[in-house]
């Protein structure tokens, strides 16, 4: 594996905020690397709209490499690794959709059944359990809310699914079933009760159980509410604004209740295991070749990245063809996007902030990994 580190680093004020400017630190061999293209696209990413820090990790069949830029922790001159730890938000979805797959694979789930036929009761309010299929669920066709306001905290401050899912009953419908895509995170709420309910497991063990521990994904674990350390080693999340070339980090790595996104993004990961559960989904390791080809019928969305398939996107490369994707952002400060290609390409790219365009332009440095 190669490694190619343009580090910044920051100082500033003490006690977990930084107001820092960055200095850029070429090393002389960067220039000649053979990855130097993707290395100025990734340089551009961090300085602009990503964190204190950022990196990808890419290669194929043949091999792996890593590039970094600036620092996994302020005050300190360490680049990010491709094992360090990072909450890795709606990449989750993914995994969650993986097991539905599993279960509609057993004959246990109907990608076109009724979600009311599954979990009685449980959609209802401003919306019909008998009119929402299981895969517009998985495909954010399904026009639930994005999430439910007012969901109740339990005395310990976590969150139980069935109430995430209940709040979300008194949001109005984003649209008719079937009728566009409106990502919701509400709908994946629905699909971890739908994994709790047939298979009789706490959804984070059944994703255990059937996707990290098989794949021998060391790295990733789906937490328990109320865990919201990360493991070692990791990299901090951070929020804050830009003032260039001035910044304003605040520490945010632990502000997260992963019980309240669950199955639609708690999970932690590192780059490498997000790049080996990503091939592995695609070279039918993990589901059916008739599930996966499910899971790549896309739909079209507006305003979003390519089309939509099931827990995925597909997107068009500058360089030709096409690769699947799913990225994460949450407030934890952790933004990271995964994909994968037909003919064995991978990349995953992670950056210790919190931004929507940290989230959009993250495919930015995908395109170039992929395409270098």
């Amino acid at each position: 594996m190669a490694t190619v580190t343009n580090r910044r680093w920051l100082a500033g004020l003490a006690g977990g905020v930084a107001l820092a400017a960055t200095a850029t630190v070429t090393p002389a061999a960067a220039a000649h690397d053979e990855h130097a293209a993707t290395q100025d696209v990734l340089d551009r990413y961090q300085s602009t709209v990503g964190g204190p820090g950022a990196a990808v990790y890419a290669g194929d069949a043949d091999g792996s490499w890593t590039l970094t830029a600036g620092t996994a922790r302020i005050f300190t001159d360490r680049p990010i690794t491709s094992t360090d730890h990072f909450r890795n938000g709606s990449q989750t979805k993914t995994f969650t959709a993986a097991v539905v797959l599993q279960l509609v694979d057993e004959g246990l789930v109907g990608l076109d059944t009724p979600i009311e036929r599954y979990l009685p009761g449980v959609v209802t309010g401003n919306y019909d359990g008998n009119a929402i299929t299981v895969r517009q669920l998985l495909q954010h066709t399904s026009g639930l809310a994005r999430f439910g306001n007012g969901a109740r905290a339990n005395a310990d401050g976590t969150y139980a699914l069935a109430e995430l899912v209940r709040a979300t009953m008194d949001e109005p419908p984003v649209g008719a079933p079937g009728e566009a895509v409106h990502y919701s995170n509400a709908g994946y709420h629905v699909l971890g009760m739908l994994i709790e309910e047939i298979t009789g497991q706490y959804v984070g063990d059944a994703i255990t159980e059937r996707i990290i521990e098989p794949l021998g994904l060391e790295g990733t674990s789906f937490p328990a509410p109320g865990e919201r350390a990360l493991a070692e080693p990791f990299v901090p999340g951070y929020r804050g604004g830009r003032i260039p070339p001035f910044f304003l980090w605040v520490d945010t790595t632990t502000a997260l209740e992963p019980s309240l996104y669950s199955a639609a993004g708690a999970m932690q990961s590192t780059l490498e295991d997000s790049a080996t559960f990503f091939r592995a989904l695609f070279d039918g390791e993990v589901v059916s070749d008739a599930a996966l080809a499910e899971l790549r019928r896309t739909v079209p969305q507006n305003g979003g990245m390519g089309t939509m398939g099931l827990g995925i996107n597909e997107v068009p490369l500058s360089c030709g063809g096409t690769y699947w994707a799913k990225n994460g952002a949450v407030e934890s400060g952790h933004t990271s996007t995964t994909a994968v290609t037909d003919d064995g390409r991978f990349a995953s790219v992670v950056t210790n902030t919190f931004y929507d365009a940290a989230a959009v332009r993250s495919f930015e440095v995908l395109d170039a990994a992929l395409c270098d």
